[in-house]
């Protein structure tokens, strides 16, 4: 019954790369604006980053101090959902915050 199988390991090196390679990540980036509050910002950053509020403070001052933070970096789904997510609070509750992505490099 043995003896039928090929020796040959044609097309695995293709399938273990395949399985292997990570997706892309993508930083989730707040940038800043001279109307939207500190709080704002520090909630947002507690509620869909789920940063502590110290971490929280850290990353708004960031933002404040240098005209951009990073809140977090995803896979391309997730971060399109930060951002999404972030972008409708803003404009739910009247501020002009952005949220962007950027493909980590």
């Amino acid at each position: 019954m043995g003896g039928n199988l090929p020796d040959s390991k044609e097309g695995t090196e293709i399938d273990e790369q395949q399985k292997t390679k990570e997706p892309p990540l993508y930083k989730v980036i707040l940038l800043n604006d001279d109307y939207t509050t500190m709080d704002f910002v520090v909630k947002v950053l507690e509620d869909v980053f789920n940063k502590s509020s110290n971490e929280a403070k850290v990353i708004m001052l960031s933002v404040h101090n240098n005209g951009s933070g990073v809140c977090g970096i995803y896979i391309r789904d997730i971060a399109e959902t930060k951002v999404l997510t972030v972008n409708t609070l803003a404009q739910d509750n009247g501020m002009p915050l952005k949220c962007v992505m950027e493909e980590v490099e």
